[in-house]
């Protein structure tokens, strides 16, 4: 019975193969125009290479040396404590830096003493810009000398130029060092990180190909191959290849020696386990498929672990950046009210512990955060579609004799020449088309070249309001008002337009990444059925269901116009620029090349999809509740401050006015307060908790700041509104 359904599915594709001819999208064929392979772009950048090679020898020569001298001076030394350096060797190993630890610890002893000899200069300097500028004050210090000590008073400038000269020694050379010493470690931590994001699918990766057929040195040479995908554990398997290959080693010395230097845990039981499975011949895909459901499930509880830290970073931004600066704001002023205090507390409040706090606080989520390798890169094809303006054949340019006389002109070769300047001339008009067309075409790529209009747009519109509105400039009071309202009309012209191209970029690709593993699917249940992976593409691409409907049908008219399924594929991936259609897909085309039968590796892959957008939706339903908190927080600092502002401070003011108009006094401590200024400084510090917690917002709820520009825009409206409107 699903014999007959399938012939007959396949009749009435034959029977619409002539519609196909006439309905074939002209987008696709603009598509197809339009994008250039990843190989010739790879040829481009091969020939910019060439043309810096020069530079960069000179710079890789004088690197060298710079290397090399403190090796020559400090080397003997440093091999005479080898037993000292052994985990620092080894952590230069896990870091991939390609330096001996001899060299290495030469280059820091070198290099900080240097820093050393440059903070002497540097505490000198001071010294006598303090002694000899400035002047020294009569007390230095709190301390008291007895009759017999008072002769050292005469030495006190010695003393300070001694003491801050070794501080700067200290500080400067120190610090050289430190970081010397822990680079190392923390690349390792880094790549430790990197490894163990993408090693379920790396193994994933392995089982398609080894299901397939193919031995297992050819398994890691495809996956050392692959590290625009798989990125550091490309690398990692990339060393057991370069040990077979040149260094003659057998597969189990290659791994054993991968195993010792790897920075990933995970990593190395997956090689130990390896060889075991190796030696007792056990069956190498059905150990990696089960490793990879393993991996996976790891992976999972340590996003919880991950969400668990979040929540408590959330709850510690919210007590000690809006409820504790809350608190000392309130009676910071009130203290400053009753002239028991001063108010430069407060400023600095507002002007330095809320946005530096706050930036820390990002910063620190940024760093726990599970690093993401950004966007993949093009993936080649075996076609080449290279339809940009093309240059002039050598055979059809004009030739000339040394008197200047044009050779071998036939009016044929002048009619194609014509013809063909006439074509090259269409292609640039064609572009240019395109460009006013959408001319928002490239905001919408990288929502970052907004900057290049908005921000000219701000400061003109800056300049300009002052230029016609210099009466607002003679006035302190009124300046101030007109200075905030430029300032906050600036942020808003920039962030605006940044976010919504953002939010826009990043809806549309949660919808593709949304729908890709019902994709995955479907292309696995008509596997199953016994169609191809075409036939499965072009019965796929007559369906309206979802977001990746239109580029299903980009995807089939491609195949349809003449290209293989895996450069339609991939050609896919590369217009969608996502991790995980990039990975999946190049785990497809991997696996119908090396054998025809994929029906397992695509449900494979659609379940490392699924797997992957669960723990998105994840983390931002658990961060959902924190981000809410945030915003009510963010409320009722404004409104607590927008209630002082409106009933206590002016009560105090309209106090002291009375008094002074009573003539007691003056108004004491009251006539001095300026209820104004308490107003302009409240505003400030709902402009920048706005839009500090906006930012910490983004950073908890979907991992990146630019998320959380929509937060802080409408938290910076709302503060703004407040005190411009109701105050």
């Amino acid at each position: 019975m699903r014999e007959k359904k399938n012939s007959s599915k396949m009749d009435t594709f034959e029977e619409e193969e002539e519609a196909e001819t006439q309905t074939a999208d002209a987008l696709s064929e603009m598509d197809m125009q339009t994008t250039v392979s990843a190989d010739k772009k790879a040829k481009k950048k091969d020939r910019k290479k060439i043309d810096v090679t020069p530079h960069i020898k000179k710079a890789r020569v004088t690197f060298n040396i710079l290397k090399r001298i403190p090796f020559i001076l400090l080397g003997a030394k440093i091999k005479a404590r080898k037993q000292n350096y052994v985990n620092l060797q080894k952590q230069l190993n896990q870091a991939r830096i390609p330096v001996s630890h001899e060299m290495y610890i030469s280059n820091a002893v070198f290099y900080s003493l240097l820093a050393g000899v440059l903070g002497a200069f540097l505490g000198l300097f001071l010294t006598y810009v303090i002694i000899g500028l400035i002047g020294l004050p009569e007390n230095i210090t709190k301390l008291t000398f007895g009759p017999g000590m008072v002769f050292l008073l005469q030495y006190k400038e010695i003393f300070l130029a001694f003491f801050t000269t070794i501080v700067f020694i200290a500080g400067l050379g120190g610090l050289v060092y430190t970081i010397f010493m822990l680079y190392p470690g923390f690349q390792a931590g880094e790549r430790r990180s990197k490894i163990d994001m993408q090693l379920p699918y790396a193994v994933t990766f392995m089982y398609a190909l080894s299901k397939g057929g193919m031995n297992i040195i050819d398994v890691f040479k495809a996956l050392a191959r692959s590290d625009d995908t798989y990125g550091e554990v490309s690398k990692e398997v990339d060393s057991i290849v370069r040990d077979m290959e040149y260094f003659g080693h057998d597969l189990r010395t290659a791994l054993t020696n991968a195993s010792e230097i790897t920075p990933s845990e995970r990593f190395q039981d997956l090689i130990y386990n390896l060889l075991t499975v190796i030696d007792s011949g056990g069956n190498i895909p059905n150990y990696f498929r089960d490793k990879s459901e393993q991996y996976l499930v790891k992976a999972e509880v340590d996003q919880k672990g991950f969400l668990e830290t979040l929540a408590l970073l959330a709850e510690s931004y919210v007590t000690a950046f809006v409820a504790g600066p809350l608190f000392i704001i309130i009676m910071g002023v009130m203290m400053a009210v009753m002239g028991s205090g001063s108010s430069t507390m407060v400023y600095a409040i507002i002007y330095a512990v809320l946005p530096v706090g706050s930036l820390m606080f990002v910063v620190m989520i940024s760093i726990i955060t599970p690093t993401e390798m950004g966007e993949p890169k093009l993936l080649s094809t075996n076609a080449i579609l290279d339809h940009g303006t093309p240059e002039m054949p050598s055979h059809l340019a004009p030739a000339y004799d040394k008197n200047g006389e044009p050779i071998g002109e036939s009016e044929e070769k002048v009619r194609e020449r014509n013809n063909y300047k006439s074509f090259v001339k269409s292609k640039k008009s064609l572009a240019l088309r395109r460009i006013a067309e959408n001319p928002l075409a490239p905001m919408f790529r990288n929502p970052l070249a907004t900057l290049a209009v908005t921000t000219p747009l701000a400061l003109v519109v800056i300049m300009g309001s002052v230029i016609m509105n210099p009466h607002k400039l003679g006035n302190l009071s009124m300046m101030v008002d007109f200075i905030d309202d430029m300032i906050v009309l600036a942020i808003l012209l920039i962030i605006i337009p940044l976010s919504i191209f953002y939010e826009i970029k990043q809806r549309r690709k949660k919808k593709m990444e949304s729908s890709f593993p019902d994709f995955l699917k479907k292309l696995a249940s008509t596997n199953e059925t016994g169609m191809t992976l075409r036939d499965s593409i072009r019965l796929m691409a007559r369906s309206e269901t979802d977001a990746l409907s239109y580029e299903i049908r980009k995807i089939w008219h491609d195949v349809f116009w003449g290209l293989e399924i895996n450069d339609s594929l991939i050609r896919f991936a590369n217009r969608m620029r996502t991790q995980v259609v990039t990975r999946s897909l190049s785990l497809i085309t991997k696996a119908n090349e090396s054998s025809g039968d994929i029906g397992e590796v695509l449900m494979v892959a659609a379940r490392d999809a699924a797997s992957e957008q669960g723990m998105k939706r994840e983390r931002s339903m658990s961060m959902m509740i924190y981000i809410v908190i945030i915003y009510i927080s963010f409320l009722v600092f404004v409104g607590v401050i927008y209630v002082i502002s409106t009933t206590f401070l002016s009560e105090m003011a309209e106090a002291g006015r009375q008094m002074a108009e009573s003539g007691s006094g003056a108004g004491g401590f009251l006539g001095s307060f300026d209820l104004e200024a308490y107003t302009q400084l409240f505003k400030h510090a709902a402009i920048i908790q706005g839009l500090s917690s906006g930012l910490m917002a983004g950073a908890m709820g979907e991992g990146s700041v630019m998320a959380g520009l929509k937060h802080s825009t409408v938290m910076i409206i709302i503060g703004y509104t407040i005190f411009t409107l109701f105050i």
